[in-house]
């Protein structure tokens, strides 16, 4: 990477949670005592780690590992399985955006002297504290120990003996700092959330996400990647370019059928029992509740205005 960069801590616009974030259920933690975790080969000395907590991304180099997001945990069964892997020290974890999910391992590689590694606006997320608009629950600030020590802002190169990662920006997709993470030479994509393999994403609108800006991710990962890819999503298996292609297929159905009902002067609510996206929940919507849930993330999208000042008090330090 040129010239590691931390991005200082902001404050971040009040978001006010709407009235029906009161009704939504949060959904349960999983115990993680249970989580299993298994190891996919994707050659080239690239691993996919899977688990019902999400998905990992082993990257091996000659003299280290990179590591594409760390979950909330069990952190010592993820160390373990990277350890079957190659005894190699892992040098860097990328976080593909803030949430715990994806960003819970922080703390705990840091204090084996990884290096971990974001998009500006990833610390900044973690510094401030978040809110689920859906559910309102608050997520407190993240300890200084689990802030990404390395951000970056459009662009980063992680470069290991024999290895080389492409860090880019993607944004107002999933949030407003994800990253998509590309192993060229093993044609390897790691895209985090947004991405999800055979189930709706969460569009985390409150934090910067947009079902225009999931599409357009598509888009780019549709012109990176051809039918001997492996592509890692956020959650869900392997998939291909196929699987891609019908992913963002239903994002442009969704985003089509909402359009109409707003331009028609439909209410979120109203949205909801109108159910647009019926004929598409047998697929991607595992229950009732994550396919009203698409239907508000969906419609807040169309509806919202965006953030116009992200960068407000930016500022930017060297890390020693």
């Amino acid at each position: 990477m040129h010239g590691p960069r931390i991005a200082a801590l902001t404050t971040l616009l009040a978001f006010t949670v709407p009235a029906f974030a009161q009704q939504q259920p949060a959904a349960p933690l999983p115990d993680h005592s249970k989580i299993e975790i298994k190891t996919i080969p994707l050659g080239n000395n690239v691993y996919m780690l899977e688990s019902r907590s999400g998905n990992i991304t082993v990257g091996v180099a000659k003299d280290g590992i990179i590591l594409v997001d760390g979950q909330l945990g069990p952190h010592d069964k993820i160390k373990a399985a990277v350890a079957a892997i190659s005894t190699l020290p892992v040098k860097y974890l990328i976080n593909t955006h803030y949430d715990g999910g994806h960003a819970g391992g922080n703390e705990t590689f840091a204090k084996d002297g990884v290096i971990i590694v974001a998009q500006d606006n990833v610390r900044k997320r973690l510094a401030a504290g978040t809110t689920n608009a859906l559910t309102g629950a608050k997520t407190p600030p993240a300890p200084p120990a689990a802030l990404p020590s390395d951000t970056y802002t459009n662009f980063a190169k992680i470069r290991l003996q024999g290895r080389v990662a492409n860090l880019r920006h993607i944004p107002n997709a999933h949030t407003d700092g994800d990253t998509y993470v590309w192993f060229k030479t093993a044609r390897v994509l790691a895209t985090g959330d947004t991405f999800t393999n055979g189930r709706y994403p969460n569009i985390d609108f409150a934090n910067g996400g947009n079902i225009r800006g999931m599409i357009a991710a598509a888009d780019v990962y549709l012109k990176l990647t051809n039918a001997r890819t492996k592509i890692v999503p956020g959650h869900g298996p392997v998939a291909d370019k196929a699987a891609l292609l019908a992913f963002r297929a239903m994002l442009v159905t969704a985003r089509d059928r909402m359009a109409k009902l707003v331009k028609d002067g439909k209410t979120e609510d109203e949205a909801v029992a109108a159910k647009p996206f019926a004929d598409l929940d047998a697929k991607w919507a595992p229950n009732e509740l994550v396919a009203g849930n698409f239907i508000r993330v969906v419609y807040r999208s169309l509806t919202d205005k965006p953030d116009s000042k992200p960068g407000l008090l930016k500022r930017i330090f060297r890390r020693n």
